[in-house]
């Protein structure tokens, strides 16, 4: 009788302490769950969350209004670096894409859905500008137009290209010289001229690359064509 009175403490002893220790075990994981939680939500971090800046489309300074289509870009770096064209959060050109080249770089879109259409380069220093004028030639009305220079993007240039250019709404095509840089953005069936346009001249005494000026960028908001 006294072993068996011996045994029946001995189990409740062991049943007594190992009940102790789960209990032990949950509580400390929910004190761990709860204390990370606490430090999860801390006035710090959500300070630091309330005053992180916004993210608006291609990275611009500013949401654009609505009805209207977000872009920015940036010419080429000398004759290293490719130019970047974003228009609505999606990278049309860029070096990244490997569908970048010599000379003046163009994206299309849609001007009623920023939908992208083509986009294409024409070697102004050793192509043809042909192609490139019959290019021009055949852009609808309502597209939205995007350019940027790379290397050299006037030397093939003539009359009829930069007429052609001006008639979408660029100023500073008539004084687009060799390697210049240059980003614009414009429309066909524009009735003015497009305020989206930056051009710097290559010039040996402000060229902040040996032999070509410093990058041009420029960002904006594109109004969406209406009916």
């Amino acid at each position: 009788m006294r072993v068996a009175g011996a045994v029946k403490l001995v189990v409740a002893v062991a049943v007594f302490l190992l009940t102790f220790y789960v209990i032990s075990q949950v509580f400390e994981i929910k004190m761990d769950a709860s204390l990370g939680n606490l430090f999860a939500r801390s006035p710090l971090d959500m300070a630091t969350r309330s005053t992180k800046p916004p993210r608006y489309k291609c990275g611009i300074s500013k949401a654009c209004p609505e009805k209207h289509f977000a872009f920015k870009m940036a010419s080429g770096a000398a004759n290293v670096v490719g130019p970047k064209i974003c228009l609505e959060d999606n990278v049309l050109m860029s070096g990244v894409k490997n569908n970048v080249g010599r000379g003046i770089n163009v994206a299309l879109a849609n001007g009623k859905t920023g939908e992208v259409l083509d986009t294409k380069y024409f070697d102004m220093w050793g192509g043809d500008v042909a192609p490139f004028i019959e290019f021009l030639k055949g852009i609808q009305d309502g597209t939205i137009v995007l350019m940027g220079t790379y290397d050299d993007g006037a030397t093939k240039l003539n009359d009829e290209a930069r007429r052609l250019i001006a008639d979408l709404g660029s100023t500073s095509i008539t004084n687009l010289g060799f390697r210049d840089n240059w980003v614009f953005c414009g429309g066909k069936g524009i009735k003015t001229k497009s305020p989206f346009e930056q051009h710097i001249k290559n010039n040996k005494d402000t060229n902040k690359y040996e032999g070509w000026p410093e990058v041009v960028e420029m960002e904006g908001c594109v109004p969406q064509k209406q009916d």
